[in-house]
């Protein structure tokens, strides 16, 4: 018997997921909000970040642009029709694809061509488990590309930078995780939370680590050894520096989460799944019978503030949002700021190099296009507040771009790494969500294209290396890094669509022309050879080379 609700209901639960963090995320979010100061770079991070999560759950849009690939694990009970099950989670997918609560995200590994509504082969994953119980359980995850491309897996006993030799023993696996932390950095969308799986083969151990991604972040691991290492990680992780966006802090991770299963005697893998700060999942409990759902899994994030640590406060939700009639919350409860969190603590030391060394910032305001005069007088540290046109691309975009000239004058012009949510009706296109992405996959492009078409600056997220700060240096030009995950904060910023080019790309790799005003981002990488990046990284890797000796005996 086809469950008449269960479409609906797998749609309900891709809107929470994608648009309203759960209550224990946001927990944390605030409690490392907490730790940091909040006039540092980092600090004026975590109040994006907490502004954001309000600006998602009010419009009921996505948290983030990349929202990642869809992975489902569902358990049923025995006679439960799992094929016109999977049908109704593909029309619930094309549906919220539709409506802008997924970006198009499945592309042909071949051709590169975007399906354009999030299915094809392989997409979206689903796993099913049958188990004894009368409900069904589906849970959900959406992990972004950025965090996606920080997993890693060790094989030991391995020889790890800075630690020394990890053996087969709970002492190597700690070492596993600390550098999995340190390799991450800021492209990740740090803080971040991390699952652990050890064990199993390079397959099940990377499954075992995601499915530890839907544990709940303030749960205590049954193990005894696992919970002590869980502790350990979480007590020193944040030692080493790095914090949020990699801009250097006192926060660097907000969850850590292990599990363990058996293996072959002559494999012994640990594998790591790192997750962004927007970490969103969630689950229904649902009736077999109608497919309505009975249950919600994890505490909604509404009513639940980030501003500070446990402590509760009116959150605005839209009337149709999955959680709010349960929760009882009125629409207009709280107005979202809509100035710049960013550039609020401009002045709060000194301009130049030695602003940059304390954390504060100088606040500048340009106009595109950008003089190269405008640019060399940028130093790390400082804050741009930017507004004209820019343009979006991605790595189509930028392979594209070696070998062929441009639809539009670059020159003085803005690149912004972004693959934005867009929608489209009558008066034309929209952008519903528009965060940075990971910068470093344009590094082979990067340094050529600036010379090529004269861009003054490039914006992303998690730096970039040595090829972009030599043609930044050379050519005059900065890097800009904005806030992961930011996504409503930024599509705030964004007044208007101009045009787009190479629609054939897919919408995320397309080349978007933006209208903005107040677009607020962060100088990391300058045109006098200084990079935040390079800097943060050689002190975290200083640092983790105190976790050196044996812990765990």
């Amino acid at each position: 018997m086809k469950m008449r609700n269960f479409e609906e209901s797998i749609y309900n639960l891709i809107v929470e997921t994608s648009t309203n963090l759960p209550g224990d995320v946001r927990r944390a979010v605030a409690k490392g909000r907490a730790l940091e100061d909040r006039a540092t770079r980092s600090g004026l991070a975590l109040t994006t970040i907490a502004q954001n999560i309000g600006m998602a759950e009010l419009q009921v849009s996505p948290i983030c642009q990349d929202t990642g690939m869809p992975t489902f694990i569902i358990h049923t009970p025995v006679g439960v029709n799992q094929i016109e099950m999977k049908r109704d989670i593909h029309s619930a997918v094309i549906r919220a694809t539709k409506n802008g609560k997924l970006r198009p995200n499945s592309v042909d590994s071949l051709t590169g061509e975007n399906s354009g509504d999030n299915l094809g082969a392989g997409t979206p994953v689903i796993h099913f488990e049958q188990w004894e119980e009368e409900n069904i359980d589906v849970r959900l995850i959406l992990k972004g590309g950025g965090c996606e491309n920080k997993n890693i897996q060790y094989s030991l006993p391995a020889e790890l930078e800075g630690l020394g030799k990890a053996g087969r023993d709970l002492d190597g696996i700690r070492k596993c995780i600390l550098h999995a932390v340190y390799q991450a950095q800021g492209q990740g969308c740090s803080a971040g939370f991390i699952g652990v799986g050890i064990g199993g083969d390079r397959t099940t151990g990377y499954e075992l680590a995601k499915k530890q991604l839907f544990r709940k972040v303030e749960d205590v691991n049954p193990v005894e050894e696992l919970a002590k290492l869980e502790d350990y990680i979480m007590e020193n992780a944040n030692k080493l520096g790095i914090g949020t966006m990699g801009f250097g802090g006192e926060v660097t991770l907000l969850g850590c989460k292990v599990g363990v299963m058996n293996r072959l005697p002559a494999s012994f893998f640990v594998s790591v799944a790192y997750n962004c700060w927007a970490f969103r999942r969630q689950g229904i409990l649902v009736e077999p019978a109608t497919g309505n759902i009975k249950d919600w899994l994890y505490e909604s994030g509404t009513g639940i503030s980030v501003e500070e640590a446990d402590v509760p406060a009116p959150v605005a939700a839209a009337a149709n949002h999955p959680a709010a009639a349960e929760a009882g919350v009125v629409p207009g409860d709280s107005v979202i700021p809509a100035a710049p969190a960013i550039a609020a603590a401009d002045a709060a030391a000194p301009a130049g190099a030695d602003s940059a060394a304390s954390g504060g910032s100088r606040e500048v305001r340009l106009t595109t296009p950008i003089s190269e005069e405008d640019i060399r007088s940028l130093r790390v540290g400082d804050v741009v507040i930017l507004s004209g046109e820019m343009h979006t691309g991605r790595d189509a975009l930028h392979k594209y771009l070696m070998d062929h000239d441009t639809p539009v004058d670059l020159n003085g012009a803005v690149i912004y790494h972004c693959g934005p949510v867009m929608l489209k009706d009558d008066e034309g296109w929209h952008v519903k969500a528009a965060g940075p992405t990971t910068s470093i996959r344009e590094e082979p492009y990067q340094g050529d294209i600036i010379k090529k078409f004269g861009i003054r600056a490039v914006i992303g997220k998690g730096g970039m290396g040595p090829r972009t700060l030599k043609a930044l240096q050379e050519h005059g030009g900065v890097y800009l890094n904005a806030i992961g995950g930011a996504a409503q904060y930024y599509a705030e910023c964004i007044k208007k669509v101009n045009a787009v080019d190479f629609m054939e790309f897919g919408i995320p790799e397309a080349m978007w022309h933006l209208q903005v005003e107040g677009f607020a981002a962060i100088v990391t990488m300058d045109s006098h050879g200084n990079s935040l990046h390079a800097d943060v990284e050689k002190d975290s890797a200083a640092k983790l080379a105190q976790f050196k000796e044996p812990v765990f005996k």
